[in-house]
């Protein structure tokens, strides 16, 4: 049995350890030591990764009782080698996992919610509780959870005897036998858990709340706790600061200037429109007297092709299309008698390769084709 100095002392960096076996896998080697500093993946979280020797472990894993390091390349049985830890990523994961206890414990104490999910990752933290909270309710909890960082608390791991173990008021997701590991954060939280965490609450340094979703009758917050919560902050600062210079408004301004940005470009967009269908009636007044006319505009939007489309049918009968550059092809729209439409409408489709779909009296959609074989083909239909 392999013995855990993860569980002995998270903050282990590197150590000492005689390999027990090697065995050739499909993924690389399968190495298992007499003692190992390496998390394997569990509780929700991913293993951890590092080296032994030069080797590279990319995954450990429990298997049959036996911690197994997972590298590129073959270590004999009764080498000693020298384990060092990607610590980096290590703290990272402690002070996300250590986060993520502190907002369960409080949770728990202040609305009953229990833990029902926890996704640990490189690159995101989701934990689901099972009720629903309220905007009041989860700005209280990360005011609280951030306190209790501030405050620096204990955090303690040990394994209790199974006569104490009856008596301590410990969280866990499910019945668990065998030795059980507790992690202690003073006054805020007591969990079973397997992995390694920071030692005391001032490490984990700042937890921010990014999103939340309603999830099965209750809720999934993703988080993100010190240099992870640093890392988002520094990204929307510099944003909100390019905005700010962009505008030239103070930060604070930001969100009060954009939206009299949109509400500008709101009543531009009204204007522009008011124009567009202005200069789309002068075109339909002088369509000549073909019935099947194919007609090719600049930037314009699918409202606009539905508009200019279904104005040309009405104002001149026939079949009238509409097609505006997109892509490595075009937009667009088809307007004309039901029966008609829907003949020469499948012609395209056989023609061409087309996006889209109608009912009625128009059709809509994307074409991959040039403007050349759109019109030749409509030529076709008017001979």
């Amino acid at each position: 049995m392999t013995e855990k100095l993860y569980d002995i002392n998270s903050h282990l960096k590197e150590f000492a350890a005689e390999v027990v076996s090697c065995q050739e896998l499909s993924q690389g080697f399968g190495i298992v030591l007499n003692k190992t500093a390496f998390f394997p993946e569990g509780g929700g979280q991913k293993s951890d990764k590092g080296h032994l020797n030069d080797a590279v472990v990319s995954d450990v894993q429990i298997k049959n009782g036996e911690i197994i390091h997972i590298t590129n390349e073959k270590i004999e049985a009764g080498t000693t080698v020298i384990g060092k830890i990607d610590w980096e990523r290590r703290f990272d994961f402690m002070q996300q996992h250590s986060g993520e206890h502190i907002i369960s414990g409080i949770a728990n104490k202040l609305y009953g919610c229990e833990n029902v999910g926890f996704h640990l990752s490189e690159e995101i933290v989701t934990l689901d509780f099972d009720k629903p909270l309220s905007k009041e309710q989860l700005a209280k909890l990360e005011a609280l959870s951030n306190k209790a960082v501030f405050e620096n608390r204990k955090i303690s791991t040990y394994y209790p005897q199974e006569s104490v173990l009856k008596t301590l008021p410990y969280r866990s997701k499910k019945e668990l036998e065998g030795d059980i590991r507790i992690v202690e954060i003073a006054d805020v939280d007591m969990c079973a858990c397997c992995a390694p965490h920071v030692a005391f609450t001032g490490e984990i340094g700042i937890i921010k709340f990014l999103a939340t979703e309603s999830l099965r009758g209750g809720i999934r917050i993703e988080i993100k706790c010190g240099g992870r919560a640093l890392s988002d902050y520094n990204e929307k600062y510099s944003n909100v600061l390019s905005i700010s210079n962009k505008l030239c408004v103070k930060q604070e301004e930001t969100a009060e200037a954009v939206d009299k940005l949109l509400e500008q470009i709101d009543k531009l967009k009204y204007e522009l429109s008011g124009y567009k269908r202005a200069a789309f009636a002068q075109k339909a007044e002088n369509i000549g007297k073909e019935k099947i006319t194919a007609i090719f505009e600049e930037n314009l939007e699918v409202k606009d092709l539905q508009y200019f489309s279904d104005l040309l049918y009405k104002t001149n009968g026939g079949i009238r299309a509409v097609f505006s550059k997109k892509d490595n092809g075009f937009a667009f729209a088809i307007c004309g008698d039901d029966e008609s439409l829907s003949k020469i409408f499948a012609s395209f489709k056989t023609e061409f390769s087309v996006r889209g779909g109608g009912r009625g009296s128009m059709v809509q959609g994307t074409v991959n084709a040039s403007a050349q074989e759109i019109e030749e083909f409509f030529a076709r239909l008017r001979a």
